[in-house]
């Protein structure tokens, strides 16, 4: 009787295991999968952020340029509701490994309160995107306050050890807000260069100022997009700072500025990328100042 409870025993101890073991082996096998094909992943996507009071069709007119040549690209929207909610759309097409995403915010107000408020929506809508398309690199796009965006993104949210940017394109982004004196920081100035250091160490950032009357764009000044340099200079790779003038240099108009069109294609689209070294190859009609 005594081997006949033993036995018992050892069966039931054995089921009790194997019921906790399979599970545990199944979440364990189905994370491993995810990470093998997060790191396997050949999906490079271009994301965009629109600035202040712009919707995530901010950037169609851009897109149609893009995609008139040969190879198009995917694009799939997203906007974080003020509820941590995601509102997705789009999809991605088979064999395309450079979608367009583009993240917006039904709070698109402007301020430095709000910024930091986007900034953590970003990172719940970058949560779900690589989740989602199991990418480990993307290159960047921020026009306006959207460069602000991803500066505190990156600076308080970004981990360069499971995931890589290649590269950050910021257009008429102002890093000292309205001010045109660089000596008076704004406090928004002040926090972005404290925390500087937590940029990623690879990152190639092409800022982008628009100059309509050679002092702003119309709405952001050049001082404060200059500013940018006190962020970036000697903390990433290389730190490119481009003006640009002539048509579709005011701020809204940026986008679709054709010198802009082109640093974009040439320095961020897989399909046209120089090997070259970063800030060179820029087309005329444009000053550069690399850092």
């Amino acid at each position: 009787m005594k081997t006949i409870k033993y036995i018992g025993i050892f069966f039931g101890t054995l089921i009790i295991f194997l019921g906790m073991a399979i599970p545990s082996y199944n979440w364990m096998r189905s994370n491993v999968s995810s990470a093998r094909d997060i790191h396997n992943s050949r999906l490079s996507p271009v994301i965009f952020i629109p600035g202040s009071d712009a919707s995530v069709d901010r950037f169609d007119k851009l897109f149609e340029e893009f995609n008139s040549q040969t190879n198009k690209h995917s694009i799939i929207k997203i906007t974080v509701k003020k509820n941590d909610n995601l509102v997705v759309s789009g999809k991605l097409s088979p064999r395309d490994l450079q979608p367009f995403f583009v993240v917006g915010f039904e709070n698109n107000a402007d301020g430095y309160n709000n910024i930091k408020k986007q900034a953590r929506w970003f990172s719940l809508a970058m949560k779900y995107l690589r989740s989602h398309y199991f990418f480990n690199n993307f290159s960047g796009v921020g026009h306006s306050n959207g460069g602000l965006i991803y500066t505190t993104y990156l600076e308080k949210y970004f981990n360069e050890n499971n995931l890589d940017i290649k590269s950050l394109v910021t257009i008429g982004t102002p890093y000292n807000f309205s001010e045109t004196d660089v000596e008076k920081r704004t406090q928004m100035l002040d926090n972005m260069v404290e925390d500087r250091k937590s940029l990623p160490k690879n990152l190639i950032v092409y800022s982008i100022a628009g100059t309509k009357n050679y002092t702003d764009d119309g709405i952001v000044p050049s001082q404060s997009v200059e500013a940018g340099k006190f962020i970036f200079q000697d903390q990433v790779k290389n730190y490119t700072l481009i003006t640009v003038t002539g048509n579709n240099s005011d701020h809204s108009d940026l986008v679709r500025n054709p010198q802009v069109v082109q640093i974009i294609r040439s320095n961020t689209l897989m399909n046209n990328l120089r090997q070259q070294n970063p800030g060179d190859g820029f087309p005329t009609g444009q000053k550069t100042e690399k850092q």
